[in-house]
């Protein structure tokens, strides 16, 4: 795939690469030259809840939900 560098510097990521990849409008990016032909654009952001559910299992405390107490007010009607 190609892309072309707009009179203000700017450059469009084909749709194909942006969707297999779920890029995003603000997402963030760092760009390194790594040497005079070759410039590379990494995502710096990562999307939601990556690695959340690996977080929340690798913490040492256990945690219970405590018993709520019972409502016996009636619901609203609307």
């Amino acid at each position: 795939m190609t892309t072309v560098l707009s009179q203000k510097g700017q450059i469009v990521l084909p749709g194909a690469i942006r969707e297999q990849l779920q890029l995003q409008a603000g997402d963030d990016f760092e760009v390194t030259i790594e040497d005079e032909d070759t410039i590379t654009l990494r995502r710096i952001n990562q999307p939601a809840n990556r690695g959340l559910v690996d977080l929340l299992l690798a913490c040492p405390a256990t945690f219970e939900v405590p018993a709520r107490e019972k409502d016996d007010s009636t619901p609203l009607k609307f």
